[in-house]
């Protein structure tokens, strides 16, 4: 049953390239899809230094031209590192807070973000082989449940853009709401009535009609593209010598084995959506490349990096799970990064375009994560209980970011990320309820039975 599954999966199977032209089609879907992400945590963190515009827009740079390299490592693989599926990295939103805090502590400072961001990435080289073990504490069940969180954490971004953004005037204005369903439709029309390579290309052909009609009636901001440069190389250590503090450090190793956790429900997912199984040494190198990314950051301006969640639901969409599909989307990341005006006009792109394609894809994550719970026993009483506590848990940093505000700050990496929080809660429920709790499952069982 499962072979015949397989077989409908449409277009490329994994090691199947695409043409050319359909690969950087369907590779620019991907950057335009994470850019967003991409450039959001430079700019909170340029903004919290204090940073000239000038300044922040060469952190941006820095930050496009490490993810376009480690996009292409993990998409390739070079020797022990990179886990060689279709993977896309970024600045990791885990460290935003840590990050934030440090950019306003006498002493610390950006070098002491870069310092901090080092000596993490150091430390997750080290620890990257002992993390990769735990596949096994990942069945279906918790996959699942991990796959359906970060799709539903992801939501309420796709949300946001679609009624025009958190600095929108009037948001969920319904010139907005028309621009996210133009979007939105045309997505769902190409999807319905096309084949193939339109299908690949559906999120791309969505949002370039939807660019030119908010273009149209004068929602695309193209101020300050003339004042940016055609060509600018990022240099390493731009801002001065990374400074290495103990706090801060211990804070970003932290941040490091929350990414881990996140990476690994990540790859797995990935897996699922590709129809490869991951295996310890896969993980042990997708983990290599998300740390070492983040080691070498530090020295090229920019902050911890990890993988993104949002365009496991771009493959799942398209079908298209050859990974040159994101070595060519790494390779148009470290061209945007010396190109800050063609940069500049990606970064244009209004929030209601995003928000229409996300909609549809973030879902798609969601669809994915419940698609792997029916691999699970879900009719067992205690598996629902688990899917039911972890998915909410999940959802609380989502409904109300300031329900921990209270805790200690150190605890910010977990208590803010709905993914972290939803893969702890699955972890530790399904070590109490099916590996601790396994020699009595029996035994419910049959009394549940009577």
């Amino acid at each position: 049953m499962s072979e015949s599954r397989k077989a409908h999966i449409p277009v490329a199977p994994p090691r199947e390239p695409l043409p050319l032209f359909q690969l950087i089609l369907v590779g620019l879907q991907h950057v335009l899809l994470m850019y967003g992400g991409a450039i959001a945590v430079p700019l909170i963190i340029g903004q919290a230094a204090g940073l000239s515009r000038e300044e922040v827009a060469f952190l941006i740079n820095a930050d496009l031209l490490v993810a376009g390299v480690a996009t292409i490592i993990q998409s390739f693989g070079i020797g022990p590192v990179g886990i060689r599926m279709p993977v896309m990295m970024g600045a990791s939103f885990a460290a935003v807070g840590s990050m934030v805090a440090m950019a306003g502590m006498p002493g610390v400072g950006l070098q002491g973000i870069f310092g901090a961001t080092i000596a993490a990435g150091f430390f997750g080289m080290l620890i990257a082989p002992f993390m990769s073990k735990v596949v096994r504490f990942f069945p279906p069940l918790v996959t699942g449940t991990v796959i359906t969180s970060i799709g539903l954490s992801l939501f309420p971004v796709a949300v946001n853009w679609a009624g025009g953004g958190q600095q929108a005037g009037t948001f969920g204005a319904p010139i907005f709401l028309l621009v996210a369903g133009l979007v939105l439709a045309v997505i769902l029309l190409i999807n319905r009535f096309m084949r193939g390579f339109w299908v690949n290309v559906s999120v791309l052909v969505g949002m370039g009609l939807g660019y030119i009609l908010a273009g149209a009636i004068g929602m695309v901001d193209l101020s300050g593209l003339n004042q940016a440069p055609w060509l600018q190389v990022v240099t390493p250590l731009h801002f001065g010598m990374p400074t290495f503090s103990l706090a801060p450090i211990l804070s970003m190793c932290l941040v490091v084995v929350i990414i881990f956790v996140e990476s690994t429900g990540m790859f797995l997912a990935l897996g699922k959506v590709t129809g490869r199984e991951v295996t310890p040494g896969m993980l042990r190198r997708g983990l290599l490349c998300d740390a070492g990314a983040s080691f070498v950051a530090g020295f090229f301006n920019t902050f911890t990096h990890s993988s993104f969640a949002q365009n496991i639901g771009l493959v799942q969409m398209t079908g298209v799970r050859c990974r040159y599909v994101t070595v060519v989307a790494g390779a148009l990341l470290i061209l945007l990064s010396l190109l800050p005006k063609a940069a500049f006009l990606i970064a244009s792109i209004p929030p209601a375009v995003l928000g229409g394609a996300s909609i549809a894809m973030f879902g798609m994550v969601t669809a994915t994560g419940i698609k792997i719970l029916q691999e699970a026993d879900i009719g067992d009483r205690r598996n629902q209980l688990l899917v039911a506590v972890s998915v909410g848990f999940g959802l609380i940093p989502v409904v109300r970011p300031e329900f921990f505000a209270q805790m200690p700050q150190w605890m910010e990496p977990i208590t803010h990320s709905g993914i972290a929080m939803a893969t702890v809660s699955a972890l530790v429920l399904n070590v109490l309820f099916n590996i601790l709790g396994g020699a009595d499952r029996a035994t419910h069982n049959v009394c549940h039975q009577h």
